[in-house]
Formats: structure tokens, C-alpha cells, sequence
């Protein structure tokens, strides 16, 4: 056993984990934050993307003991004193989702992505989002939130 320090969504966590405790199965078995979402067991899905100090990263690739000392964000984070967060309205807002599950790791890059670049192109959008697989909906609904949010974004600016 091992102990890591994480702190998530602001507040600090410490625990005794198995070295090999993947940090997605860390939030959701530990934590009890089940936003975050487990797919593909192979990296290819994106359900399970989380910021790590600030970057997507997703979590099913992470060892909890290597996110030791590290600041994380998840899907439950992203929303301020009780307001969704400009994504989360626009998924809302535009119908960016269908069945859901996608829906957290959509999120999740894309705000990283918006953080990158406030005001992405659909193209951008479309290769910002290419590590996370939606099997209901096309993308077009998504991209439209993601383009809601980043006008929102600016506006709030």
C-alpha cells in the first residue's frame, strides 16, 4: 500500500491505495465521484478525462499513486457556486448528448481545449474533441455546445 495526497476539485484527499489503483477507478471507488466515467479499459474512449494540474489527461492512463500531489478537476468540479458551467449550459442548451456517458469526458476536454483557445474554429472544435468517441450523436450538437460555451465564455470574460 501506498499513500497519495490528491487534492480534487479543491479539496484535499489522503489515502492508503494499491500501487496499481488506476486514478480513474481512485475517484470513482474511492472518492465516490462517478462523473467520471470508465468505457474502454484501453484509452481510446475518452469517458474518463479529468484535469491533472490543469490539462486533460485521461484518467484510465494514470496510476493514482503518479497524481500524487496533484490538483485534479473532475466533471463534479467544473460547475461554481451551484451554476453550470458555460459547457455544461451549452451541452444542455444545444442537445450535445444523447445517452450521456460520453458526456464528462466531452466536457472535460473541451474545456481544456476552450482554455487553450477561447475562440476555436468547428474544425479546432472537431480536433480538440478527436480523443473522446460519442456512439450516439453524430458530434454536430456537440460541437454547436461547445462553439454556445465558448461565446458565453467571452461574453462572461
Amino acid at each position: 500500500m501506498t499513500t497519495v495526497n490528491i487534492t480534487v476539485n479543491g479539496q484535499q484527499y489522503s489515502h492508503e491505495v494499491e500501487p496499481r489503483l488506476l486514478l480513474v477507478h481512485y475517484l470513482r471507488d474511492v472518492l465516490g465521484m462517478t462523473g467520471t466515467h470508465v468505457g474502454c479499459d484501453t484509452s481510446q474512449c475518452g469517458a474518463c478525462t479529468v484535469h491533472i494540474d490543469g490539462v486533460a489527461v485521461k484518467s484510465c492512463t494514470v496510476l493514482a499513486v503518479q497524481a500524487d500531489g496533484s490538483r485534479i478537476t473532475t466533471i463534479e468540479g467544473l460547475a461554481t457556486d451551484g451554476q453550470l458551467h458555460p459547457l455544461q449550459e451549452g451541452f444542455w442548451e444545444k442537445h450535445g448528448l444523447q445517452c450521456g456517458f460520453c458526456t464528462p469526458g466531452m466536457i472535460m476536454s473541451a474545456a481544456d481545449l476552450l482554455k487553450r483557445n477561447p475562440n476555436p474554429s468547428e474544425e479546432e472544435i472537431r480536433l480538440g474533441l478527436e480523443g473522446n468517441i460519442c456512439r450516439c450523436t453524430g458530434y454536430h450538437n456537440i460541437v454547436r455546445a461547445v462553439q454556445y460555451a465558448a461565446e458565453k465564455m467571452k461574453v462572461n470574460a
